[in-house]
């Protein structure tokens, strides 16, 4: 290993061990490299970007520290989390929890067992005092810009630790790291129960902001949710009730969202033209690990995006063309027909939707340029609809689209 001074820094392992740092150091000392043992441990200080060597054995140790308070937290032992931030009160700060905001929004997560399973009975009891002892003896409610409130108000299983937070000082209307609105977490999850309480205790419905990375209202973002959930509905009325507003001005769309046929046959009757109209505005959609959204789409594409079954019958029903295109940008991206939307939906539910559309005639040999993954924004790729739902199968990190694909292949389907 190199031990020249101007060399770059190495970075620690994840979970640096002092011993195994020790013999690293005996080591050079032993085939001549270092002229003692101080000598030694400097240089592997120095190899790992320290300026010495206690400052790195400082380094280590208050990593293991933290490693012992992250188990602790895991598995909910509230005895040893009071013991280890008691005798190493800098704990209250470790980089722990969601975006490394600290061990109380660790704690406000409400996950046991080092896994994502959440708490139940007694250990919701326990952990709701290990919060308030927290927050009691240094922990800030604000870590993170409010972190702990925005973990906990993801789910309304967590109601009692949003609870606990607010009557601590934690704000309903703070803006997680600057760009996340603590209403946006149970948009993004499609929860009613938490939007409710945020709502009844004073959030802000239209928190819009052009500067920050996410602008919009709560009721855009739930909108553009990546979620598939029949709560979706719940969600955007009680937003609406509470005075939300949207920069998406069209009711038709809202109406397949939220499953309400009445309306949408009310629109249909009083303009038959919106089955064949498109819609720039929508640039929400994306899901299932993929880009795709629904700019310059057709209710029909709508419908198939949110696996409205009775929407897609309807409006094929109406006059709805199965292969109309959506509109392709000035890159060439776009044009992909409703089926594209269906059978990239997760955990195969948008499959009944596919079937629909196919004894309906979709094309499956139609072959165009859509968005690629979300986790590289610039990808585009060229396929059919087999080829898009083949790219996303093991999303999000499972085989959630095995009986899609099967149908497709079934059908001799072209990649």
């Amino acid at each position: 290993m190199s031990t020249e001074p101007n060399a770059t820094p190495r970075p620690l392992p994840e979970r640096p061990n002092l011993r195994h740092l020790k013999d690293q150091a005996k080591d050079l000392l032993a085939t001549g490299k270092a002229s003692s043992l101080a000598d030694a441990q400097f240089q592997i200080a120095r190899l790992y970007g320290f300026v010495s060597w206690p400052k790195l054995k400082a380094h280590v140790e208050s990593m293991e520290e933290v490693g012992k308070l992250r188990h602790a937290i895991d598995r909910n032992d509230f005895e040893l989390v009071k013991t280890l931030m008691s005798n190493h009160p800098i704990l209250h700060h470790a980089p722990l929890g969601y975006a490394n905001d600290g061990p109380l929004t660790m704690v406000a997560e409400w996950h046991f067992g080092g896994g994502w399973r959440d708490l139940t009975g007694r250990e919701k009891t326990k952990r709701l005092a290990m919060a308030q002892w927290m927050m009691e003896n240094g922990s800030d409610v604000h870590q993170g810009g409010d972190g702990p409130l925005m973990r906990a108000a993801l789910f309304g299983a967590r109601i009692p630790m949003m609870e606990l937070l607010v009557q601590h000082g934690a704000d309903v209307n703070a803006v997680w790291h600057g760009e996340f609105p603590i209403i946006f977490a149970p948009c993004e999850t499609v929860d009613p129960r938490a939007m409710r309480w945020l709502l009844d205790h004073g959030a802000n419905p239209n928190c819009d902001d052009p500067r920050r990375k996410y602008p919009g209202t709560a009721l855009d973002y739930v909108i553009g949710s990546y979620g598939r959930s029949p709560e979706l509905r719940a969600c955007i009325e009680m937003l609406v009730a509470a005075g939300g507003k949207t920069r998406y001005d069209a009711a038709p769309v809202l109406d397949i969202l939220c499953g309400r046929m009445d309306r949408l046959i009310e629109h249909l009757e009083a303009d038959p033209e919106l089955v064949t109209r498109r819609f720039p505005e929508l640039d929400f959609g994306t899901t299932g690990g993929r880009l795709l959204t629904l700019r310059g789409t057709t209710l029909l594409h709508v419908a198939a995006e949110y696996r409205n079954l009775e929407a897609t019958t309807l409006l094929l029903n109406r006059g709805a063309d199965v292969n109309s295109l959506a509109t392709v940008d000035d890159a060439g991206v776009g044009g992909q027909t409703a089926i594209f939307h269906a059978v990239t939906q997760n955990e195969d539910h948008g499959l009944p939707v596919a079937r629909v559309l196919v004894d309906r005639g979709a094309d499956l040999s139609i072959r165009v340029k859509v968005p690629g993954h979300y986790e590289r924004p610039d990808e585009v790729v060229e396929c059919t609809p087999f080829g898009y739902a083949l790219r996303f199968e093991n999303e999000p990190g499972r085989a959630d689209k095995v009986k899609t694909v099967a149908f497709l292949r079934g059908l001799g389907a072209p990649e």
